[in-house]
């Protein structure tokens, strides 16, 4: 078992906005995940459901981008439920009023609203769908390793567009203050496609009893990128040092999957 943070650095040449966000909100469930390789106890039920949600989104793109027949409700619901399966696992932890078959029937209310949004003719061309990115932004840290949703490009802009399910609505200033990850997304792709202004866009579904569909736009902002990028080299920095311990907390603690490995911890 791996159990050292050099060790960490040797094994992996990069690093992901996810990896960077777990240890800062607890990093000895970095530990567990990226170091020690530990499977997590129990999944929740929403990173499946939003796993199968991202699917259905991806096929739909795929078949307006190639000129297919667009899909119809019940083709991405039946893209959905096989990816639901792909996924299904007996670790599964549901919500206290949560089944697989509510899921499904919330799932089916979403992408109804999606098939009715302005979110099925896109602004501008299609010129990537879940496109991996990768390169260095800062020195001293390893490659930042991404995915992007949708990549739309117009005459002035390239349009970096993140797909969020939400347990309710957002606001702009949501939308701000999630717009980190794109950001640095955002420096990766400028790199790519010179001489256009960037836009960083959520399109966010609300699991709600009536699903609602939001398109949020965030700023690019320059200085906000380098403060982005000084908390990388911390958070990184904090890594090679091995710095693991457990930060207890309401809002996270309830759904770790990795809650018996961190009772165990001594330390």
């Amino acid at each position: 078992m791996i159990s050292d943070a050099n060790s960490e650095t040797r094994r992996r040449d990069y690093i992901s906005y996810s990896a960077i966000s777990t240890f800062r909100s607890c990093p000895l469930k970095y530990k567990f995940r990226y170091i020690d390789g530990l499977d997590a106890d129990t999944v929740l039920s929403s990173l499946i459901f939003g796993t199968a949600i991202h699917a259905v989104i991806e096929a739909y793109f795929q078949a307006l981008l190639i000129g297919e027949p667009l899909p119809d409700l019940d083709a991405l619901m039946a893209t959905y439920r096989q990816c639901w399966h792909a996924n299904q696992t007996e670790q599964i932890q549901f919500g206290s009023s949560e089944s697989a078959e509510s899921l499904q029937q919330l799932a089916q209310r979403m992408l109804t609203k999606f098939l009715a949004s302005e979110l099925v003719q896109p602004e501008g061309r299609i010129i990537a769908i879940e496109e991996e990115l990768r390169g260095e932004l800062i020195p001293g840290v390893p490659d930042l390793l991404g995915r992007v949703d949708l990549l739309l490009e117009t005459d002035e802009h390239v349009i970096i567009q993140d797909f969020k399910t939400a347990r309710s609505a957002w606001n702009a200033e949501q939308a701000e203050e999630s717009a980190e990850q794109l950001l640095l997304y955002g420096d990766l792709v400028r790199r790519l496609v010179p001489g256009k202004e960037l836009k960083l866009r959520f399109a966010v579904i609300t699991k709600t009893k009536e699903p609602k569909v939001q398109v949020l736009d965030a700023e690019f902002d320059a200085e906000r990128l380098e403060r982005t990028k000084a908390v990388f080299r911390a958070v990184w920095s904090a890594i090679q040092a091995g710095n693991f311990y457990p930060s207890p907390s309401p809002m996270t603690c309830s759904g770790c999957g990795y809650r018996s490995h961190c009772t165990a911890w001594g330390g």
